[in-house]
This record gives structure tokens, sequence and C-alpha cells, in this order.
């Protein structure tokens, strides 16, 4: 059984603020650039898509944003999640390591992704918005702005990308429950999405592509603003309270890490964890590693160039430079959708370029069998995006063993996998595959990458 650190969770340790790592970067972020201009983007150029409050937090240097009263009202639900001591995973893999993890599956969406939808729909709420468009890759996005969403009175449109639409059949009910409206992206609604479908028919989806259609009906509509899940700065802003908090619970059990980590597809959850540690090792030298694990299908930090790119398929995003694949790279139909991105957070980005961090490649099947390793041990099914951090920690506890070393690993656990059981089920019958992204498709989404003047 999972062991839970003493620390008292009551709601007086939701955190009253987040934290904005920029201002603890010793090299500025690069600027987010006008597609058209290729000047840097001024508030009025991302007016037509977010609320102003947003558009503040996306460029503020601020170190510290207070958490509006009524979204820590909202966090109350299941804030703060628990740290657990991992100690049947320890004893099965007879690691001299220690293993900890911060569960973000309490959630009532079942994953970290209500931490930025929450505060996302309050700020929209507040500027007189009545709907929402949004992308969703695995669904847990969707899911948690369709809940954002019904707690506000919002209405919510999810554009899910297709492969996920059709292996996640209880995240489309989910969404639904809530009240949000789920559509399979690709679809016949936008002008990108017809586009994409005449040139490609039988076209499995992707993020850019679900992007461009959330993006076209906000832009298109006045009363509709576009929501994202992850990758902007304001939305892993949004996500510190996961590393706030995990900072309290490991110093109170006089635990503090040797290695942070987090799986990696946009961004969020990565950074949720990781930037307050980050920013505490900026400030006081502290020895930290921190790892993002990535999948080696989509592999954008291992593999991906850090240049200036479209953050969508049909190029209507402002250009941001971050590690990319292209905007045009078609990632394979694996089953962890939260993690099937050409792009990487700017942010993120840059602060692997700073050499703050480190990235590591896991495969699909290694994944699902560190998953399954982990269940056994901890009783906790992980979502197909969380097992790539279980994977990274299994990986770095055994190196322990063998070492003879004894360091701290504290890893995110960012949803639960009761909606991905058929990927389970695959993986029992043998049918999970690794699967390899095409590597001439890569190079010629690579060369397509937009030219930008240094």
């Amino acid at each position: 059984m999972p062991e839970t650190l003493k620390y008292t969770l009551s709601e007086e340790r939701i955190p009253r603020r987040w934290y904005n790592i920029a201002a603890d970067l010793p090299v500025p972020l690069p600027p987010p650039l006008h597609p058209g201009t290729g000047q840097p983007l001024g508030p009025d150029d991302l007016a037509p898509l977010f609320p102003m409050e947003l558009i503040g937090q996306e460029v503020t240097q601020e170190r510290e944003i207070d958490i509006p009263e009524p979204v820590r009202d909202i966090y109350r639900m299941w804030r703060p999640t628990p740290v657990y001591r991992a100690r049947g995973l320890e004893r099965a893999l007879g690691t001299s390591a220690r293993i900890f993890y911060k569960y973000e599956g309490v959630s009532p969406a079942g994953s970290h992704k209500p931490n930025t939808a929450v505060a996302q729909a309050y700020y929209n709420k507040a500027a007189g918005i009545t709907k929402l468009s949004t992308e969703t890759g695995a669904g847990q996005w969707g899911s948690s702005l369709a809940f954002a969403g019904a707690l506000f009175g919002l209405e919510v449109k999810v554009y899910m990308v297709k492969v996920s639409y059709q292996q996640k059949p209880y995240r489309r009910a989910l969404m639904e429950t809530y009240g949000a409206t789920c559509v399979a992206s690709p679809s016949n609604e936008t002008e990108c999405g017809r586009a994409i479908l005449a040139a490609t028919p039988d076209s499995p989806g992707s993020l850019g592509m679900a992007i461009s259609e959330a993006v076209e009906v906000a832009a298109k509509n006045a009363d509709t603003k576009y929501a994202l899940g992850s990758v902007l700065n304001h939305v892993l802003l949004h996500q510190t309270v996961i590393g706030i908090e995990a900072i309290e619970q490991m110093e109170e059990a006089d635990a503090w890490p040797d290695v942070v980590i987090g799986c990696a597809g946009g961004g969020s959850n990565f950074a949720g964890l990781a930037f307050p540690f980050l920013g505490r090792k900026l400030r006081d030298g502290s020895n930290l590693r921190v790892i993002a694990a990535e999948p080696a299908a989509c592999p954008t930090l291992t593999r991906g160039r850090y240049a200036y790119d479209f953050g969508d398929t049909s190029h209507l995003t402002p250009l941001v430079k971050m590690h990319t694949l292209g905007s045009t790279f078609m990632p394979p139909g694996f089953h962890a959708g939260g993690l099937r991105y050409h792009g990487m957070a700017p942010l993120v980005s840059h602060i692997k370029e700073l050499g703050l961090i480190e990235a590591q490649a896991f495969r699909q099947v290694a994944c699902f069998e560190a998953g399954v390793t982990f269940a056994r041990a901890e009783g906790i099914v992980p979502a197909p995006e969380s097992t790539h951090a279980i994977r990274c920690a299994i990986d770095e506890a055994l190196r322990a063993k063998q070492a003879g070393t004894t360091p701290t690993i504290l890893f995110g656990l960012s949803g639960h996998g009761h909606f991905d059981m058929q990927a389970y089920t695959d993986y029992f019958a043998g049918k999970l595959e690794d699967r390899d992204y095409d590597d001439a498709a890569l190079q010629r989404a690579l060369g397509d990458l937009p030219q930008v003047a240094a």
C-alpha cells in the first residue's frame, strides 16, 4: 500500500500564489512573434483568443501571482494533493533509492489539468465570455475544461484528436457528462479541418490539427475564447501549485529530492512539478537533477530542433521559440495521446537549452511494463502519459541499486488510467506495439520550419 507522508491535507495548505519561473531565469525567454510581421507580439495581438488577465500572466516577470479566492475555493475540492512514498515499488525493485510521487489523479477529472482549467474558466467568465473552444489529445484536458465550464456556466466545445476519440470513448462520455460538446478532429466543422480531410481523408489527427480547429472557432466568434491545456506560460504558471505543495511536503518529510521527474508532452505537468524546485535551485544553488520523460515516438526534446515554429498545423497561431519536430509532423497513434504534440512549451524548451534540465525518451511497451509494475506495487493504475515518468524513475532507482547509492527520487503521477484500460488490455494481449515515427517525414517537417530573422 502507498504510504502517505505525514502532512496535513487541509485547505490551509493550498498555495495562495502561483510561481513564475521567468522571474528567476538567467536569460530571458525569447518573445513570441506575429506570424505576419515577424515582430514581437503585443497584448492586442492575443486579445481575440484570450482575456486580458491571462495575456498579462503570459508576459509578466513577477515571481508570484495571487490565486483568486474563487479559484482556491474550487481547488479545495481536491487540493492539496498527496505525496506518497512508494515503499511497495522500492521493495519490488530491491532498490536502495527512496521513491516518492505526487499524485494528481485525485482531482474530479482524474488528472492535473483542472489546476489550469478552473483558472482559465474563471478569468474568461470574469471577462464576460460565454463560450470556450479547445483541443484535447488523450481527453484529460478536454474533460477538465468541461468540468470547469460546468462550474462557471460556460459552453465548451472540444476538438479531440481522432485517434484518441476512437480509442477513449469514456473520455468523450465524461466531457458530455460535464456538458461539453466533443468533436473528432480533423472535422468538417472548420475550414482547417475540411482542408486537412480533403488532403488526407483518413487522417488520424494530431494536437496541432485540433489546435487549428479550436483557434479558428475562437478567432471567428466574438463570444468565444480559446483555452489551451499546456505549452503557454500562463498554463504552466497555474500548474505550479503541484510543485509548491510538493516542496512543503518533502521538506516536512525531511526527504529533499535528488532527482525530480515528470512526463512531458506540451510541458504543463512537467513544469507544474519541476518549476518550483528549479526556482529554488536557481535562487540558492541547491544540487538537483530534473528529468523530462517523453515518448520515443514523439521525441520533441531529444530529437526536435530549438527554433521558432507554429503551435498548430494550419499556421494560425503565433510563432514561438521551442523544441519542435515541425508543425506538419504527424506522430504515430500510440496510447499516450497527451504526449503526441510536435512542440514543447517555450519555457520548458528554454530551460533545456540553458542546461537546467535533462530529457530522456522512452518506448511505449517499456512504459506500460513500468505502469503495471507500479500498479501491482502501489495499487494505482497510472495514465499512459504518467507511465513515462514511472519508467524513468524505475530506471533511476535500478541504476542506484547497481551503484549502491541512495538517492531520493520524486516523480509526478499526473493522472489515473481508469479511462485508458483498453491500452492495458492491448498490452496484456500482446497487441501493444512500439510505434516508430517516420524519420523521412520528420526531416521534411523540420525542413519546412519558418524562416525567422535572428
